[in-house]
């Protein structure tokens, strides 16, 4: 087929409704929406996010087109003119979006047909607004993916910094926020570094299963175009076309999983959040913030409020939320598309802008505290926290079996613990009346100093461990950023 015939093929039918609202319809719709149908089935007051996206793909489309013959050379190069300066007008803030036109897709088709006449409709040939939308949000998904992650590699930065920084500085570790053995704040930075790779890491794995382009898939079954859908998906940086075009219209798995790995991450931070807010409060006192992430109180003019963690803390409500909202949009829908799924994207970029600023908040945080050190030490010799190394001098040194080891140190807290004293202020001779083959090279063991010392097993608490883990991170993270 010539591409003449091809655009009398692809050429719209004219009719009386051309200058109606539902001008992108055609002949089928002779009346305009009522106020109320034009309000819930419009979505360019969020969708329009993606016109880089929707600019993208239609680019995209166009040099197919062209290629494969349907249109002329000289109607791709009045697309591609004309595409640009809509997202000039874009860019400026300058575009007239319509909401009786929907959505971000018609909107800039109608006004590249405006601009450059009967070329710009011919642009839709080939596809349908259900595989548009379907690769518009894979690819601003693809872009959160991007932003999102280079986020956390930022703040994965500064917390390795920090550790690196704190590598030696001794803090009370907790189980049950009880005090339970000594550990560095290097160290405790550096739990929250892990936590975050593997968040970096669903992300990658999000990315990779969505990196597929389904362009070309058209409303549901193909078409009968003789499109190039290889060449489409490799101009937008896809990895291949989708396979089953069905499924290609129809997915939104790839929003889920985002969504999933958003939500574990918010949950992470969340976390570090609530530690920040712990450490912040006067009876701890470990660390201090700036004004810069602090507020004041209005009444009382003492305090100094860490609002920066607690609405870090609050987010993942909103980013767990979120996943909930589109796995109940999408629960029981049968294939292919419904007019439903256009409530897949506004928890989507609601949970991208509250995980992008609890980020921000974040790394922010890490860099601006200041740790307490002398306070931070005071705590981390609280509360019999060496009771485990007097168990291990013990099994180490007396062979005792450990639970017989587990019993002598609980009768020797208890006696200091009556007695109001540290395990340490214990005199020989009492330690010796629970167990007489106790010897004074006990208490080397028993300071908080030589307890954070002695936990050189890999992932351990050491000082050392903590530098060689820091500089390993930092090192790695150096170079992912040489190659980004």
């Amino acid at each position: 087929m010539s591409v003449d015939e091809q655009n009398a093929v692809s050429k719209p039918t004219e009719s009386p409704a051309e200058n109606s609202a539902n001008v992108q319809w055609g002949g089928r719709f002779a009346g305009g929406p009522s106020a109320i149908m034009r309000e819930i089935n419009a979505s360019i007051g969020f969708d329009k996010v993606m016109w880089r996206q929707d600019i993208a793909g239609s680019l995209a489309h166009a040099a197919m087109l062209k290629k494969v013959g349907i249109i002329s050379t000289d109607d791709e190069a009045a697309i591609r003119r004309g595409l640009t300066e809509i997202g000039a007008e874009i860019e400026s803030g300058s575009f007239p979006f319509d909401e009786a036109l929907e959505d971000i897709h018609m909107n800039i088709e109608a006004r590249l047909s405006d601009r450059i006449g009967e070329a710009g409709k011919r642009l839709h040939t080939g596809r349908s607004r259900n595989d548009q939308v379907a690769t518009d949000f894979r690819l601003w998904v693809r872009d959160a993916i991007d932003g999102i992650s280079g986020q956390v590699e930022a703040l994965m930065r500064s917390l390795a910094t920090r550790a690196l920084e704190y590598a030696d500085t001794a803090m009370p570790g907790f189980t049950h926020l009880q005090t339970a053995q000594p550990v560095t704040f290097g160290h405790h930075l550096l739990a929250y570094v892990e936590m975050l790779s593997r968040d970096r890491g669903r992300l990658a794995d999000a990315r990779k299963r969505l990196n597929e382009c389904p362009l070309g898939s058209a409303a549901l079954a193909g078409t009968s175009f003789p499109i190039d859908r290889q060449m489409t998906a490799a101009a937008l940086g896809f990895d291949r076309p989708t396979a089953n075009s069905l499924d290609s219209v129809s997915d939104r798995d790839f929003a889920l999983e985002y969504l999933s790995a958003l939500s574990i991450m918010a949950m992470h931070l969340s976390r570090f959040a609530e530690e920040i807010v712990i450490w912040c409060s006067s009876p701890f006192s470990f660390i201090r913030l700036t004004d810069a992430f602090t507020t004041g109180s209005s009444i009382m003019p003492q305090k100094r409020n860490p609002d920066a963690a607690e609405l870090a803390r609050a987010k993942v409500g909103r980013v767990l939320g979120s996943m909930v909202s589109l796995l109940t949009v999408m629960k029981g829908l049968p294939l292919a598309y419904a007019k439903d799924m256009q409530e897949d994207k506004v928890p989507v970029f609601e949970a991208t802008e509250a995980m992008a600023l609890t980020l921000a908040a974040c790394d922010g945080m890490v860099r601006d505290l200041t740790a307490n050190v002398d306070q931070m030490r005071k705590y981390a010799g609280s509360g019999f926290s060496t009771a485990t190394d007097l168990a291990d001098w013990l099994v180490r040194v007396l062979k005792v079996p450990f639970r017989t080891a587990h019993h002598v140190t609980g009768q020797l807290v208890a006696m200091a613990e009556r007695k109001g004293v540290d395990l340490s202020d214990l005199s020989l001779a009492e330690m010796q009346s629970v167990e007489p083959g106790i010897t004074q090279d006990l208490y080397s063991v028993l300071t908080v100093e030589a307890s954070i010392a002695s936990r050189v097993s890999e992932g351990g608490t050491a000082g050392s461990n903590v530098r060689r883990e820091a500089e390993g991170w930092l090192e790695r993270l150096g170079k992912e950023r040489g190659h980004s």
